[in-house]
């Protein structure tokens, strides 16, 4: 079982409609009141216990905690690639966002990525079921509670992942400090960012498949930047051409 402890996490966890709870509190402070009546709001059980049991349930907690199942990152209403895409034919969009995540295994940074994700209206998430960051309750504290409604979706294959795409018409750019500078690449349409690990990048079976690799040029004395910032300003440059 995970405890999600954040307020935000608690809040937006709370507000997707998803199964949790209960929500457990031990103090029941002017934030933890709000809580537990949006809890009640939706139907969701509140009980009250003490600080030493909490202790033991969610170490981090700050005097609540919200019980959930999900073990991983998916906590948002599953659904698989080929649900999207087939979503995406059907409605006939032209300007989908993907984002796929190759090997990233730091919770904090996994958190950050979604939370921009979130803000930048990125339309599906494609990671590894099994090598990525797993930490529930570290990636929805991290990423403000953005986890609750990110769409994810997971995979054995980021490459095929990556050629089904193709086949539905986007184009796939990888993040990486060789490529282009991204503000030179047209990123409108249909479009696939891939994220590579914090150490090694981009695989690379998966590298062949980008269509082209997007460079963030600066002027640091350092060889690049940490992938969660990468990924911020990348999407935002995506969603700049766009407007």
């Amino acid at each position: 079982m995970t405890y999600l402890t954040g307020f935000h996490a608690i809040e937006e966890r709370i507000k997707s409609g998803r199964t949790c709870g209960p929500l457990l509190v031990a103090k029941a402070g002017p934030r933890a009141r709000e809580l537990a009546a949006l809890a009640g709001e939706h139907k969701i059980r509140v009980d009250r216990t003490g600080t030493f049991d909490l202790d033991r349930l969610a170490p981090d907690h700050r005097g609540i905690a919200l019980e959930v199942e999900d073990q991983t990152v998916n906590v948002y209403a599953d659904i698989t690639l080929e649900d999207f895409i087939a979503g995406l034919n059907e409605s006939g969009k032209k300007d989908a966002l993907v984002v796929i995540l190759d090997e990233i295994t730091d919770p904090h940074n996994y958190g950050a990525i979604l939370r921009s994700c979130d803000q930048f209206g990125v339309d599906l998430v494609v990671s590894r079921n099994r090598r990525s960051a797993k930490h529930a309750e570290v990636v929805a504290q991290t990423s403000a509670g953005a986890s609750a409604w990110v769409p994810s979706a997971e995979t054995a294959n980021l490459v095929r992942a990556a050629e089904d795409l193709k086949e539905a018409g986007f184009w796939i750019y990888g993040a990486d400090m060789a490529g282009k500078p991204v503000y030179t690449l047209d990123l409108r349409g249909r479009v696939a960012l891939v994220l590579g690990s914090e150490g090694g990048g981009i695989s690379r079976l998966l590298r062949e498949r980008c269509d082209s690799l997007a460079a963030i040029p600066s002027k640091g004395k350092i060889d690049s930047l940490n992938v969660s910032v990468a990924a911020g300003v990348l999407l935002y440059e995506i969603i700049r051409q766009r407007r």
